[in-house]
């Protein structure tokens, strides 16, 4: 494990936290995230979610954006557009909510670079269900740039700061598709039937109204662990995970794995007698789901192989995002 652990975070795995001076927290902390998050009880919009939850009537509205690599938009840019569709639709359906429409705001060096970046929006879009309503455009850039928002509707949220301790931490990801070569996208969207994609989606809003499940969280390039981190993190938890029963193609090595970023791939915590019925909804979708580990109120995340165990993160004394409860005083 210790193999395992030290591919995927280096030397600072060895200390406990792979990142001691993460950016995230930094920034979070100079921007005074950690006041705002603090209040996410009381307050409209908790920062640290895959959505901002803006309560409106009987529900609420749900705002996300996402921005894109530069190299990524010009090595692949009908796939960057298809993911900035794509990505924003998941960040509203792990918040248990329902996408209405997205807009973008793109740079390129004119028309024939920004082709096959709005053709591969169009395409998500039409996959999707979800219209493109408007947005951006700038062709006398000097290199092509591409940042999407969407906006959703949610009945009930599921939320990263919902989780509690003595849950059951789920991992639900779509092992039917292959590595987008060379970055450690997990492309499991493109070619499968657009009604399928649809449907797989809609298991997350029935879990926050059928009240299974109150906290989940989108898997992202932070990898399966990592996302967990920021959840476990926003709830002001710990957790152990075992990550032999993360589910993951045969095929595919286990730390370039831990490191993918699936297209359709959720973390969940879930209370101990309703995790059958969790996992049996993702199931009956042909979605692999497991219970890969629990929470705690240790605020300290562990990596379980066997019967060896190994501290990934202490968030007693370091943040990751900034935005959970603070540990540190």
């Amino acid at each position: 494990m210790a193999e395992v652990v030290g591919r995927l975070y280096g030397s600072h795995a060895q200390r406990g936290n792979p990142a001691p001076d993460a950016p995230a927290s930094r920034t979070a902390e100079r921007f005074s995230l950690h006041s705002h998050a603090q209040r996410g009880n009381d307050s409209a919009v908790a920062v640290g979610d895959d959505c901002a939850a803006i309560p409106d009537g009987d529900g609420f509205l749900l705002l996300a954006s996402e921005g894109y690599l530069n190299d990524f938009v010009a090595t692949q840019p009908w796939f960057a557009g298809y993911c900035g569709v794509m990505v924003n639709v998941s960040d509203i359906y792990a918040m248990g909510g329902r996408p209405i429409a997205v807009v973008d705001a793109i740079w390129s060096d004119g028309e024939n670079q920004a082709k096959p970046i709005l053709e591969g929006m169009a395409t998500a879009s039409q996959v999707y269900g979800v219209p493109v309503v408007g947005g951006h455009s700038n062709l006398r850039n000097d290199r092509p740039q591409l940042s999407v928002a969407i906006l959703g509707r949610a009945q009930k949220l599921l939320s990263s700061f919902a989780a509690k301790p003595e849950q059951q931490l789920l991992a639900a990801i779509d092992l039917r598709g292959h590595f987008r070569e060379p970055y450690l996208w997990w492309d499991a969207s493109t070619g499968a039937p657009p009604e399928r994609l649809r449907q797989d989606l809609e298991i997350l809003p029935t879990l926050a109204e059928t009240g299974l499940c109150d906290a989940a969280k989108d898997i992202s390039n932070a990898g399966v662990i990592g996302t967990l981190l920021m959840l476990l993190e926003c709830s002001g938890l710990g957790g152990v995970i075992d990550i032999n029963a993360i589910p993951r193609p045969s095929h595919i090595d286990l730390a370039r794995w831990l490191r993918c970023f699936p297209s359709y791939g959720f973390v969940l915590s879930v209370d101990t007698h309703d995790t059958g019925d969790v996992i049996e909804l993702f199931s009956l979708r042909g979605i692999a789901c497991a219970a890969i580990g629990k929470t705690d109120d240790s605020g300290r995340l562990r990596l379980k192989a066997g019967d060896a165990e190994q501290l990934l993160w202490d968030l007693n004394s370091e943040a990751l995002i900034g935005c959970g409860p603070n540990r540190q005083d």
